[in-house]
């Protein structure tokens, strides 16, 4: 699985050949959205970013096609399309106007005698440095959506093929939204009259609670520590492990080979890797035994709440769901201890719960930051359920896919379905480099014999 590394050092030299806006090709008028309960907490996260990378020859007719039907898809999604802004009384929304900028489009090329092609950077780790590089608005905060757009997109030329990437103001849109997106967007492109799914753009229907907020950008140093001197960011490293569909198999027969006794359910795949992933990411971190540790999943709401929301809901509607555990007993037992842990969490997480969390958040606003997600902490940001392969433009599937550097900490992970399809998925994993070291020993972890 240990693909070559980058180095750290390498610049890959780009330049940009050219800046534009995109706007909805056909005037729609202002337009307002009240941002809500699921959307506000995102304010101080860090735009959501994404990286696609494409093989082809034709760049230029490429970036054409994307910028024609961008101006097409955001007809319907003209929300990314506009800015935030606030009402009169101070209650955070959406604004769209058609006088106003649209989405960001900048194209770059990498400027190297030699050149860079697709398979250099789809490895399974490639350095900060060159995903800063190859995706937008990186260290930019959400609450900046009222002052830049709220969707920005680079398109860079490879030697073969292009690198796609994209910030999304997490504000605005969570990640089902995001590939709901990205799937009307590449319909357009290859030829479909219409998309498959209009957006559902009224938020008010998931949760009508008008909140006011007063906040205002930090100082551009970023947010100050207690002595208000910044604090430098630790060094992480970023990985993809990728788990074939019999490693898949493996993982989820092991968990359930000796069910609960309590007639609980049997364990997803989302479960059993998780609990897998947990056990093996404590036991790197060489934690102590009466250490905790907790689990972290952004689980989608959508068919949650009370009456439930359509999938193709525009906005933000999910909620971050917790559990703890020393890590002696996590390490002690099976995995279906930890499996269990998770699945009885994401059980206890139905309309009632969804309803107290905002209430709560509601009477005493927390504006979070990403890092927020508790000690020890594995937190998963992502599904393989998105269908993050079958996004064709028109030029073939991507090669490659993974986020970028924003709203990552130490034991974040993104989950992707594995580009070979089936039940492979993709794990892409930050941890402190000590730890991330022992993980790639770990045998039992990477299923090997």
């Amino acid at each position: 699985m240990a693909g070559e590394v980058v180095k750290k050092e390498d610049s890959l030299n780009l330049k940009v050949t050219n800046k534009s806006h995109v706007q909805p090709e056909e005037k729609i008028g202002r337009k307002e959205y009240q941002l809500v309960t699921f959307d506000l907490p995102y304010l101080a996260f860090y735009y959501n970013q994404k990286l696609l990378f494409y093989k082809g020859e034709d760049f230029e007719g490429m970036v054409q096609k994307l910028k024609v039907g961008l101006g097409v898809v955001l007809k319907e999604f003209h929300q990314l399309a506009g800015k935030l802004g606030k009402d009169e009384e101070g209650v955070f929304r959406v604004e769209y106007d058609d006088d106003m900028l649209g989405v960001e489009v900048v194209e770059a090329v990498v400027v190297d005698d030699n050149e860079i092609g697709v398979d250099d950077l789809t490895v399974a780790e490639i350095s900060n440095t060159n995903l800063k590089e190859l995706i937008p608005y990186s260290g930019i905060l959400n609450l900046e959506g009222m002052h830049r757009p709220l969707l920005a997109v680079q398109l860079t030329k490879l030697k073969d093929g292009l690198a796609m990437g994209l910030a999304f103001n997490h504000a605005v849109l969570d990640g089902t939204a995001t590939w709901q997106f990205m799937t009307s967007w590449a319909e357009i492109c290859s030829g479909s009259p219409s998309t498959s799914a209009p957006p559902f753009l009224d938020r008010t229907k998931a949760r009508n609670t008008r909140v006011k907020l007063d906040l205002s950008l930090p100082e551009p140093n970023g947010p100050p520590t207690s002595n208000g001197e910044a604090k430098p960011a630790p060094a992480l490293r970023e990985k993809i492990f990728k788990f074939s569909e019999s490693a898949i198999d493996k993982i989820k027969s092991t968990v359930n080979e000796n069910p609960p006794s309590d007639g609980s359910k049997p364990f997803s795949t989302f479960q059993a890797l998780s609990s897998h992933v947990w056990r093996h990411v404590s036991h790197a971190r060489n934690l102590k035994p009466e250490d905790y540790t907790v689990f972290t999943v952004f689980a989608d709401c959508r068919k949650r709440v009370d009456p439930p929301m359509p999938e193709n809901y525009f906005g933000n509607l999910i909620q971050a769901i917790f559990t703890v555990t020393a890590v002696g007993l996590l390490a002690a037992h099976p995995p279906q201890f930890g499996a269990s842990l998770i699945q009885k969490a994401i059980e206890a997480h139905n309309a009632k719960a969804i309803d107290e969390r905002n209430k709560e958040w509601e009477s005493t606003p927390k504006i979070f930051q990403f890092k927020d997600a508790g000690v020890n902490c594995v937190a998963v940001g992502s599904s393989p359920r998105f269908k993050v392969y079958d996004i064709d433009f028109g030029w073939g599937k991507p090669e490659n896919v993974r986020s970028g550097t924003n709203n990552k900490f130490d034991g974040m992970i993104y989950l992707y379905p594995g580009k070979s399809g089936g039940r492979s998925i993709d794990v892409e994993l930050t941890l402190e480099p000590e730890a991330m070291e022992r993980l790639e020993q770990d045998k039992d972890f990477l299923l090997e014999a």
